[in-house]
């Protein structure tokens, strides 16, 4: 068995794939409606969307087949990222130097034949792809090619909508929590600082009309004018809190 050398790209490939937050999600009926329209057309028992991450390749999507993922080193879509612009084609993987001794063609899920279709981010980093897998030998029809490698397309379009709708979602929870702050200083400046800035004037205006000596009177007009800045301050940003 010969376990695919790593990609030229390998540091920025595998950090787009973790900026889409996919491995270890839960299925999605999006994906599972591709990879069942990818075993109709190319007629095989197994069809996967494969993500190849730093150890593992794991499936968002997976029809008959058990195992949510396997080890890179016996993977066979880590053999497909490396010629991004093409389907990497098998058509009998135990005449194949690469696979002939491989776990996953020796055993279960006993692979013999496989295509596999690159998915390429908009920066052309192949995060896996989506295959198709049978335990005979085969061969596809150049319109069935096409087809795996549109369907391919549509799954990254689908993993740029949900990439664009968790950011949008990240951006609300950010605006909702400056509103909550926003909202939570107010609350104070309104109920806990305001009363405490009347207070202050209560009792600077009652040390004006007690009369003090007037070595007290320049302390007490200073004790005022900082009191009225403060005042304005306070209401300034209640303003800018609106």
């Amino acid at each position: 068995m010969k376990a695919a050398p790593l990609p030229d790209n390998e540091p920025e490939r595998l950090k787009a794939l973790q900026d889409y937050h996919l491995l270890d999600t839960l299925p999605e009926e999006v994906f599972d409606e591709i990879t069942r329209i990818a075993t109709e057309i190319c007629r095989t028992p197994i069809s996967l969307i494969s993500l190849v991450d730093e150890n593992r390749q794991w499936f968002k999507s997976r029809q008959r087949l058990k195992a949510e993922e396997t080890p890179r080193d016996q993977s066979f879509c880590a053999h497909a990222i490396l010629d991004p612009d093409k389907v990497m084609v098998v058509s009998d993987a135990r005449q194949d130097e690469r696979f002939f001794d491989n776990p996953l063609t020796t055993g279960y899920p006993n692979v013999v034949f496989y295509a596999g279709a690159p998915l390429l981010d908009s920066e052309g980093h192949a995060l896996g792809s989506l295959c198709v897998i049978d335990n005979r030998p085969r061969t596809l029809t150049e319109n069935q090619l096409l087809s795996l490698k549109s369907l391919a397309k549509l799954v990254m379009a689908h993993f740029e909508l949900r990439k664009k709708q968790m950011e949008l979602l990240k951006k609300q929870q950010e605006l909702d929590e400056a509103n909550r702050i926003k909202n939570n200083f107010k609350f104070f400046l309104i109920n806990h600082l305001n009363p405490t800035l009347r207070t202050m004037e209560d009792q600077i205006e009652g040390l004006f009309s007690s009369d003090p000596a007037p070595e007290q009177m320049a302390r007490v007009r200073s004790l005022k004018e900082s009191g009225n800045e403060l005042k304005t301050a306070v209401e300034n940003l209640m303003i800018e809190k609106q």
